[in-house]
């Protein structure tokens, strides 16, 4: 890459965030990041979906908007609509979606309609690397609620807003991922939905619900959304297609009352997202998704299973982890002594990658020996493979696992 002379850091401003590093291509074991099953990819299924679209209408690809607004393109707001009230519960129609670049814009976007500097949000705990990565580069505070097995506690979450209360202070919202939780896993029941939406109600603040990890359970049975439930209309929901068809496309959404809607469009200055990619799967998912999806998930079940299995033999009871109900990752407890910081530095070095627990984290010291295990992409045998190099790192690093730790399985 050419390198220049001319002093183009004195220009930038302050406020910047700190340089990518250069890619040098992904680890050989590679357990981070929200990448799927490359053999899972519907591939033949949306290459006759491409043809299909772009030779009944591709001419539309000269307007921006393919002659369907800026809110994205109908055919495929139709068949979301449909698919959440089949699914999760929403009554809505393509009016009140918007179509962005994947879930990441979705919070980009309703971020910046609700918050700005000095300002507080509430968040699980343990949340999303990349939400919790935003609201630092924003100069919001967030405040975090604890969570067990089964999700983000409401006594905690009663308690926190009754003490910002106290202090005059109004959260702008409660970001929440109540279905398949990244980085834990848990589901939050019904009963916790109920009161979390009456804590909503009470004190003034919206939900802002993430349900990007929602088509990945292995039932197939999911807890009717937030967004559905609620009576007042105080939710935000967003969604995506990255999960449940190719992380690639960069195809979310946003559900949110035109009160909302109006104010993320204004904020949306790119011109539209990508059309072709939002044509191809409208064209895709009206015929297959529904099939596609409980074949991913059976396949990403197995990839869990042989996860699990492969820490128990090689970390013994020192990996500490719960089978989680669905989703692509799995959160797991090392001994305390381990620094999953440190952790992770020395396996990248040994060609390993994994997230470490504070960076999901908004209380870094409580989650200082924790790591996420993104299972989806890499084959069973590299999942093997990687795991037993990264007990003996973890091994001479930090003594643990014992060589004579004894072997259990979790199925």
């Amino acid at each position: 890459m050419r390198s220049s002379a001319f002093d183009f850091a004195s220009l930038f401003p302050a406020s910047l965030p700190a340089p990518a590093v250069k890619w040098t291509g992904a680890a050989r074991y590679n357990f981070v990041g929200g990448h799927n099953d490359p053999e899972m990819v519907p591939v033949e299924a949306l290459r006759a979906a491409a043809n299909a679209v772009l030779a009944r209408e591709g001419q539309a690809l000269s307007n921006y908007t393919v002659n369907t607004g800026p809110q994205g393109y109908r055919p495929l707001r139709e068949f979301v609509a449909e698919k959440l009230k089949r699914d999760a519960g929403i009554s809505c129609t393509a009016e009140d979606i918007v179509l962005v670049s994947g879930s990441l814009q979705a919070l980009d976007l309703i971020n910046a309609v609700f918050c700005e500097r000095g300002d507080t949000v509430i968040y699980e705990q343990e949340s999303y690397q990349g939400s919790i990565n935003r609201m630092a580069r924003m100069g919001v505070n967030v405040v975090g609620i604890p969570l067990d097995d089964g999700g983000m506690r409401m006594d905690a979450l009663a308690a926190a807003l009754a003490d910002l209360k106290a202090r005059g202070v109004r959260p702008k919202f409660i970001y929440t991922i109540p279905t398949v939780q990244n980085p834990t896993g848990t589901i939050l029941s019904e009963a916790r939905r109920h009161e979390l939406l009456r804590l909503s109600e009470e004190y003034g603040v919206p939900i802002f619900e993430d349900d990007c990890y929602a088509d990945l359970i292995w039932s197939g049975k999911r807890p009717p959304a937030l967004y559905a439930m609620s009576k007042i209309g105080g939710v935000v929901h967003i969604g995506s297609f990255s999960k449940s068809v190719a992380p690639a496309l960069r195809v979310g959404y946003i559900v949110a009352p035109w009160e909302i809607l109006s104010r993320a469009l204004a904020l949306k200055t790119d011109a539209g997202s990508g059309a072709l990619e939002q044509m191809v799967l409208a064209e895709f998912c009206k015929p297959h998704f529904q099939a596609h999806v409980p074949k991913l998930c059976g396949a990403l079940r197995a990839k869990l299973v042989t996860l699990m299995e492969s820490l128990s033999e090689q970390f013994g009871t020192s990996a500490e982890f719960e089978d989680p109900p669905g989703g692509i990752f799995l959160w797991v407890k090392l001994p305390d002594q381990v620094d999953s910081m440190r952790l992770y530095q020395k396996a990248l070095a040994a060609g390993i990658a994994i997230n470490p627990g504070p960076e999901w984290s908004v209380n870094a010291p409580y989650s200082k020996s924790r790591i996420r295990i993104c299972f989806a992409s890499p084959s069973h045998e590299q999942i093997r493979e990687g795991i037993a190099l990264l007990a003996e790192v973890c091994r001479s690093e930090f003594g643990v696992p014992l060589r004579s730790a004894n072997v259990q399985k979790r199925a």
